[in-house]
């Protein structure tokens, strides 16, 4: 079976990450896709991020009845920064054989890559699903093979009209007192009222 991994601090999750997930689904094929908050995300160490619970419970709302998606913990429960390539590892070790890995990442976040731990073995460990991302050019994957061997020949370009959502906008509207349910599903949009997250920019416990 193929899968799909959808990885991120979804700090709020958002219509986005759905639009991308329902793409990656139907177009390649997948059995699922699994969404895995993580834990303590190691390139987003110079910001605040929202408690586990928090986020953890957003994701869970936001794709429940859609049989296609799925929620792994693997990363919340995990100690210490969030690798992929850890993250991967584990689900090869949970799933066993009979399983394909579909990474799907943005555009700006495959150009990182170089900078990710051990991203050689990720690599050689699953496919790289590259998504369009507003604002940001397709990467150069030939200048990238010199510093992860391989990656030339593992990426798939998914190439959708780019959904200009993100996180940190939501996150500035409601510290603004303005209204975000055309930007996440309503369900989050009343969790996040509920707990009054964001109110002030900054993560609330």
């Amino acid at each position: 079976m193929n899968i799909g991994i959808l990885g991120g601090t979804f700090d709020p999750i958002h219509l986005g990450h759905l639009v991308i997930a329902e793409q990656a689904q139907l177009r390649l094929g997948l059995g699922r896709v699994i969404f895995i908050p993580a834990g303590e995300p190691w390139l987003k160490s110079d910001r605040h991020i929202t408690p586990a619970r928090h986020r953890v419970e957003m994701v869970r709302l936001a794709i429940a009845g859609r049989s296609h998606f799925e929620l792994s913990t693997i990363e919340v429960e995990r100690p210490g920064p969030s690798y992929s390539v850890d993250t991967v590892a584990a689900l090869h070790g949970q799933l066993g054989a009979g399983y394909s890995f579909f990474f799907l990442l943005g555009w700006d976040s495959l150009a990182e890559l170089p900078r990710w731990k051990e991203p050689e073995r990720l690599v050689r460990m699953c496919r790289l699903v590259a998504i369009t991302r507003a604002g940001f050019s397709r990467p150069d994957l030939q200048a990238m093979e010199a510093l992860v061997p391989g990656v030339t020949g593992n990426v798939l370009w998914l190439d959708i009209p780019p959904v200009d959502i993100s996180s940190s906008e939501i996150r500035s509207r409601v510290a603004r007192g303005l209204p975000i349910r055309d930007l996440v599903p309503p369900e989050v949009a009343d969790y996040i009222e509920e707990h009054q997250l964001y109110r002030d920019a900054a993560p609330q416990d």
